[in-house]
C-alpha cells in the first residue's frame, strides 16, 4: 500500500496497468477501460491515474471513474488519485488493437487507425462485423450510445454500431 502524495515506482505503475487493464468498459463490458484508451496512463509523482472520456460529458465518466477507484483499492492502491483529463480529447487512435479486435467480436466496427484524421465520410469502407462486407451504409448518426453511430449492412441486412471517428 501507499499513502497518499507518494510516488510510484516502475513496478506498481505496470502493475496498476495491468489492475485497469480488467476493469471493463461500462456501456461496452467486452473491452476494458485500458483497450479503448480512456486510461491514459499512470503518473508515478504525484501518484496518479489519467483518465480521458471518450467524449466530454460522456454519461458513463462517473461509472468509469468509480470502477477504476473500486479496482484501485481492492489492489491496494487507495492512495492513487484518478484525474481527468480533457485536453487533448480523447480519439479513436488510442483504441488498442486488442481493443479494436474484442469490439469487432462484440459486434461493433472499430474505426481503423488514423481514422480521426480523415473525414467521418471519407473513402474509409466500414465493413459489417458479423459478415465482413463492406457493402454498409450509416442509417444514423446516433447509436446505442453518443460515442457510436448505426450502421446497416447491405449484405447481411443486420445492423450494427460503429465507433464514429475522432
Amino acid at each position: 500500500m501507499i499513502s497518499t502524495g507518494a510516488s510510484l515506482d516502475a513496478a506498481a505503475v505496470d502493475r496498476i496497468l495491468a489492475v485497469l487493464a480488467q476493469v471493463p468498459d461500462p456501456e461496452i463490458p467486452a473491452v476494458s477501460v485500458v483497450d479503448l484508451g480512456i486510461v491514459r496512463g499512470v503518473r508515478a509523482t504525484p501518484a496518479a491515474v489519467l483518465i480521458t472520456p471518450t467524449y466530454t460529458g460522456c454519461p458513463a465518466t462517473l461509472a468509469i471513474e468509480a470502477s477504476v477507484r473500486i479496482a484501485l483499492d481492492a489492489a491496494g492502491f487507495g492512495a492513487v488519485r484518478i484525474e481527468t483529463v480533457l485536453s487533448p480529447p480523447w480519439s479513436t487512435d488510442w483504441i488498442t488493437e486488442q481493443g479494436r479486435s474484442r469490439l469487432l467480436a462484440y459486434g461493433i466496427a472499430p474505426p481503423p487507425p488514423g481514422a480521426d484524421s480523415r473525414s467521418l465520410r471519407g473513402a474509409d469502407l466500414v465493413a459489417c462485423p458479423r459478415c465482413a462486407s463492406t457493402d454498409t451504409v450509416e442509417v444514423s448518426r446516433f447509436g446505442s450510445t453518443p460515442c457510436k453511430a448505426l450502421w446497416r449492412c447491405l449484405g447481411c441486412l443486420e445492423p450494427f454500431d460503429r465507433f464514429k471517428c475522432h
